[in-house]
């Protein structure tokens, strides 16, 4: 991704393109797999691969900004914790709870055949799969 998208992808967000903010959103975008992350992780991950402290606050608000632009989606396990996926397109998830890791399931990869009738006045946003693994 280039420079310019980066700053692109701020400003979209309502992010004044700081040099933290620039260096987070490298960080979460400049890559060729999906990444899955909590606050708490990208925290640590940043404070080991970069040589500027973050403030979580900081860290905390920019990953929500880019939540609330499209550029990332939550994804939350049994309501316990919350991830955040680069990955937005419409996918699945395997969840290993000894590794506190989520691992995409492409959505091909997955058929339903029957979804019952969403309760009166309420539409079906999308569909999610779930799955929790144990060794």
């Amino acid at each position: 991704m280039k420079k310019i998208d980066i700053l692109k992808k701020l400003r979209t967000s309502g992010l004044r393109p700081t040099k933290q903010r620039v260096e987070i959103a490298k960080f979460l975008f400049e890559r060729d797999k999906t990444f899955h992350f909590t606050v708490e992780s990208l925290n640590k991950l940043l404070e080991k691969k970069t040589s500027n402290k973050f403030a979580l606050a900081t860290i905390y608000n920019t990953v929500h900004a880019f939540k609330s632009a499209g550029h990332l989606s939550e994804v939350e396990v049994r309501g316990k914790k919350t991830y955040f996926d680069t990955n937005v397109s419409n996918h699945h998830h395997f969840y290993d709870s000894e590794n506190s890791e989520l691992i995409d399931i492409d959505s091909n990869d997955v058929v339903i055949q029957k979804i019952p009738k969403a309760p009166n006045g309420k539409k079906i946003k999308n569909i999610e799969v779930f799955i929790n693994l144990k060794n």
